[in-house]
């Protein structure tokens, strides 16, 4: 007799459990909740399901059902191919991935890069399938911003910006520890001083940053960190007026290098580079080599985060547990305060004087 063609039904929750006279719960608990069954009933269930080409439960079905996605939105600052890229990035995703795996959560990144506007970030943050956004240094006037917070879910911030209502921090002094910078460096008996920094707002500038601009800078990290530069200055005697700041729109080493050349053209007098990132010290440090200038002996040149190349060159800079911020971020957006109040966490930071400062010969 002919077999027939007509093509097998696929198997279906129901199916399965009604085949090996199970309970759909137990069906779905085979996948969800294996702790709930025996280990020889999850092995039936799981070789049937194979035998019979059934996937596993709906994971749509299942959060309209449940109202869970089931993963975490990292609102990112920049484009994704930089959370790839830059080292700090980096360690904060490898904590917060390390988070969501122990919660058995999944992870969705939404980068929130420059030249978008309100339509775009509404349409990409409504559409994530997420239970809680941790938002990542992001600039306090984002578009994307205001998408998370009109979702009305659980939030983290990590750094920036502060004062989200409702929502937990996980964050560094950055003015403190920028501070500790600047006084070494004063210490050791810089005057003059350049501040390298990163963006201080969505559009685009690159070049000497005004009085006016550090004013109202929608960066809370990097004015923090020029604030305590300018801290140290005022407790020196030192006209904080008086300091060169160079801003950079793209974060790269090649930034660094650029605007390295840039504040020593603006003010040759120059002794200290105070960075407030590795990255762009690594390209300052680049710069001077590249210039034939003694380092540290005519230039001190300092970064900010502890990434392991800055460790390797021996870069005076600071130390933050980057990936200890998101695990922590993490932990916090899954294990939200039962009192409704929100955490504020603040980790502390390390000076590392290395061998790119000293005192100036001659």
């Amino acid at each position: 007799m002919p077999r027939s063609r007509q093509p097998r039904r696929q198997a279906t929750l129901a199916s399965l459990a009604a085949e090996l006279n199970v309970s759909r719960t137990t069906v779905s608990n085979a996948y969800n909740r294996p702790d709930q069954l025996s280990v020889e009933l999850r092995d039936r269930v799981l070789q049937a399901a194979k035998r019979r080409g059934y996937p596993g439960p709906d994971p749509v079905a299942r959060s309209l059902r449940t109202r869970k996605a089931g993963a975490v939105g990292l609102l990112l600052t920049e484009a994704l191919s930089y959370s790839f890229r830059d080292p700090a990035a980096m360690s904060f995703l490898a904590g917060l991935s390390e988070s969501c795996e122990d919660a058995g959560q999944g992870l969705l990144l939404i980068p929130a890069g420059p030249g978008r506007d309100e339509v775009d970030a509404a349409a990409v943050v409504q559409q994530a399938g997420v239970d809680g956004f941790v938002v990542y240094s992001v600039a306090d006037d984002d578009p994307y911003l205001a998408a998370v917070l009109e979702r009305h879910i659980p939030i983290v911030v990590c750094d920036q910006p502060r004062e989200i209502p409702g929502a937990s921090l996980v964050g560094i002094d950055d003015r403190a520890a920028m501070r500790k910078v600047a006084d070494y460096l004063i210490g050791l008996g810089h005057r003059d001083i350049g501040v390298l920094c990163m963006r201080l707002g969505r559009d685009r500038m690159d070049g000497v940053v005004s009085q006016e601009r550090l004013k109202s800078p929608h960066f809370h990290v990097q004015r923090e960190r020029i604030e305590g530069v300018r801290d140290a200055m005022v407790a020196s005697d030192m006209d904080p007026l008086s300091l060169t700041v160079i801003e950079r729109y793209v974060h790269t080493s090649q930034s660094g290098h650029s605007a390295a050349a840039e504040a020593l053209a603006t003010n040759p007098e120059i002794t200290a580079l105070v960075c407030t990132t590795d990255v762009l010290a690594l390209g300052a440090l680049d710069w001077a080599r590249w210039q034939g200038i003694d380092v540290p002996g005519q230039l001190s040149i300092t970064g900010f985060d502890g990434v392991d190349e800055a460790l390797r060159e021996s870069l005076t800079t600071v130390r933050q547990p980057q990936e200890e911020k998101g695990r922590r971020a993490g932990a916090l957006l899954m294990s939200p305060s039962g009192s409704g109040v929100p955490i504020v966490e603040m980790l502390d930071t390390e000076l590392l004087a290395g061998r790119t400062s000293g005192r100036i010969k001659g």
